[in-house]
C-alpha cells in the first residue's frame, strides 16, 4: 500500500498556518480543526515548515506564559521530514519512527499535496493486514 492509497480514502485537505500568526491563534486553530500540527505555509502556499502540538508544549516549558505573544515563525520546525504519494507504508512508518514524528507532510513536485499521522499510516496497516488475513482464511477453507 501506498500514502497515494491513504490520501485517496482520507483526502487532500491540510490545514496550514502562516508564519506570522500568534502562538495563541495557532492553538486555538489546532484545538478547533480537531489537529496535532499546522504546516506553516507562505500566502503563495510555498512550505516554510510545520508546528505540532509538542513545539507548542516545548515553547511553554521553555518560557511558560510568554508562548501566547510569540508567532508560529518562532518555533516552528523548518528541517522537515516529507514524503511522496508514491512511498510504500512500511517506508513511511520506519520514517516517521526513525525521525520520533507523527505527521508528515506529502510534497509532489515541491507542492503540497497532503499530510499523513501516524496514525493514519497504523490504520492503514492494519486494513492491509485484516484484507490479507481474510484471503488467507479462505484460501486455507477451500
Amino acid at each position: 500500500m501506498l500514502v497515494q492509497d491513504i490520501l485517496r480514502t482520507k483526502g487532500t485537505r491540510v490545514h496550514t498556518i502562516e508564519p506570522s500568526v500568534s502562538i495563541d491563534d495557532t492553538v486555538e486553530t489546532l484545538v478547533n480543526n480537531n489537529v496535532g500540527s499546522l504546516v506553516v505555509c507562505e500566502a503563495d502556499g510555498h512550505m516554510l515548515g510545520i508546528v505540532s502540538e509538542r513545539d507548542i508544549l516545548r515553547c511553554i516549558a521553555k518560557h511558560r506564559s510568554g508562548c501566547g505573544r510569540m508567532t508560529v515563525r518562532d518555533l516552528m520546525t523548518t528541517r522537515v521530514v516529507t514524503g511522496t504519494p508514491a512511498d510504500d507504508i512500511a517506508t513511511v512508518m520506519g520514517l516517521m519512527t526513525d525521525h520520533r514524528i507523527r505527521h508528515l507532510p506529502i510534497l509532489e513536485a515541491d507542492r503540497l499535496v497532503g499530510i499523513v499521522s501516524i496514525g493514519d499510516v497504523v490504520k492503514a496497516q492494519r486494513d492491509e493486514m485484516a484484507l490479507e488475513n481474510h484471503y488467507l482464511k479462505s484460501y486455507i477453507q477451500s
